[in-house]
């Protein structure tokens, strides 16, 4: 591991405590990778500005996967950006709302698109979404650049979305339980792993030379394309399985324990 040239994290579950808050120990890690030349990378199944909110002045000096893997940027310049096929749109939501409890969130660009006038489950997604913007039918066109379709159950994803939802992988489309309570439907082929692979490549980085963090499915692709994987302990047991580490659990910063093990610092 004396040759680590990138470090890549899923943030919800992984590098975030459940409280969505990063460790305050960051600022010191991440200093200390600027001095040895690695590149920190965050990768989520969350909106871009939904990502870089939390790093602030930093943003600029960093690479960012977003919408499991839909959006690549790398120091302020666009890398990757794949827009959904939006032919089957339309049915998939109204598939959605045959589901009881089920909310769709189209995550665009600009803005993410909801119909739920629930204002709880809107203060919630405020956590991962930016520019939120409610919308009276979302089997309507929108004016914007769309990623992904972002299906929330209150209950489990896998266990009540997962099994209708499924159906529309006939359509050439990723559907992929990304969270306990979400589910993600993108174009096929699109993931982090695919996109981690994008950004190696521009950078002239291998597997090798990666180490990676995630706890649930839709981490699974990009912990194949590391020599360095790490299940978080709080992870699913699918990611344990293709994992080849483990780290401590979000709630105890794990992914900064483990970094900071690497870099022998304190």
């Amino acid at each position: 591991m004396d040759d680590i040239k990138l470090i890549v994290t899923d943030m919800d579950g992984t590098f975030l405590n459940s409280n969505h808050e990063v460790s305050p120990e960051f600022p010191k890690v991440y200093e200390e990778l600027k001095k040895r030349n690695i590149l920190f990378v965050p990768a989520s199944g969350r909106q871009m500005l939904g990502i870089t909110k939390y790093f602030g002045d930093i943003e600029s000096e960093m690479g960012f996967i977003a919408e499991n893997g839909g959006y690549v940027i790398y120091k302020d310049q666009e890398l990757f950006a794949d827009e959904l096929n939006q032919d089957y749109v339309a049915e998939i939501i109204n598939s959605i709302r045959s589901i009881p409890g089920a909310t769709a969130v189209l995550s665009g660009k600009k803005k993410a698109y909801f119909e739920t006038d629930n204002q709880s489950f809107i203060d919630y997604i405020a956590q991962f979404y930016t520019g939120n913007e409610r919308r009276e039918d979302l089997t309507q066109p929108v004016n914007d650049s769309i990623f992904k379709i972002a299906v929330y159950h209150p209950e489990s994803s896998e266990e009540f979305l997962y099994p209708t939802l499924k159906e529309f992988e006939k359509y050439n489309l990723e559907v992929v339980v990304s969270g306990q309570y979400w589910l993600d439907i993108m174009n096929k082929d699109i993931n982090k792993g695919n996109a981690l692979e994008k950004l190696q490549k521009s950078l002239n980085i291998s597997p090798m030379q990666t180490m990676v963090f995630g706890d649930y499915m839709n981490d699974i692709e990009m912990l194949k394309n590391a020599q360095y994987s790490y299940a978080m302990e709080n992870a699913h047991p699918l990611v344990k399985q293709v994992a080849k580490f483990e780290a401590g659990s979000n709630d105890k910063f794990g992914v900064l324990q483990t970094i900071k093990s690497y870099l022998n610092i304190d």
